[in-house]
């Protein structure tokens, strides 16, 4: 996927992503496993009204669908709202921010918030966790996913000479900040959630290419 063009002066972002299809993207095949793991404990396998924060182009949001829930898809990138709607007409996608006031009227309130390899592209990801427990019912689940970090793989890139890749400086809009399971979950805690848990996926055992992380509205 191409780089978003923000206009940071602006205030809440007005974003094109380079979305071009509606299709699979290359994170799915390992996240996707795991993410709807994790939504069938959480739900029970019950239809849940569900939000899909950064949905992009629509993929997951119409994957969740399918089983059954009540999904809305949201991404501040109009191009790809304007795929996910194209592809998917009897779905619901808007174009907006967890940085806008009108975030909660928009969603109303939901029984779980999805957050896929979001977190990482924002410039205040405290945000993401405080707008999705306004909109969230009491008892409700986060689950969120971001990019994994912990010593083994941290050192591995350090000694492969990696992090210049890593932290490929000419990609604007790309990943702000990186995230161990101990800072995700101390962000989340901080915005009132409790019983917090997570696994790897992708790649062996801490080297996982992505942290999953399920937490609850207390």
């Amino acid at each position: 996927m191409s780089a978003p063009v923000i206009d940071v002066a602006a205030g809440p972002p007005t974003v094109e992503f380079g979305w071009s299809d509606a299709g699979e993207g290359c994170a799915h095949s390992y996240l996707l496993p795991a993410v709807l793991d994790e939504l069938e404990r959480a739900t029970g396998g019950q239809p849940r009204t569900i939000v899909d924060v950064g949905c992009g182009n629509g993929f997951v949001t119409e994957r969740i669908a399918r089983l059954g829930h009540d999904v809305i898809g949201i991404d501040a990138s109009r191009d790809g709202v304007a795929i996910a709607r194209a592809a998917h007409p009897g779905m619901r996608f808007e174009a907006i921010s967890v940085y806008e006031e009108r975030f909660r009227e928009v969603v109303g309130t939901v029984d779980c918030v999805l957050a896929l390899e979001v977190v990482e592209h924002l410039f205040l990801p405290s945000k993401l966790f405080e707008s999705s427990y306004r909109v969230l019912r009491t008892g409700g689940t986060m689950i969120v996913s971001t990019p994994y970090h912990g010593y083994l793989k941290n050192l591995g890139i350090s000694l492969t000479g990696g992090w210049d890749r890593h932290w490929d400086v000419s990609h604007d809009g790309g990943h702000i900040k990186f995230f161990s399971p101990a800072t995700l979950s101390r962000m989340a805690l901080a915005a009132g959630f409790g019983n917090v848990r997570w696994r790897g996926t992708g790649r062996a055992r801490w080297l996982w290419k992505s942290l999953v992380m399920t937490m609850e509205r207390l």
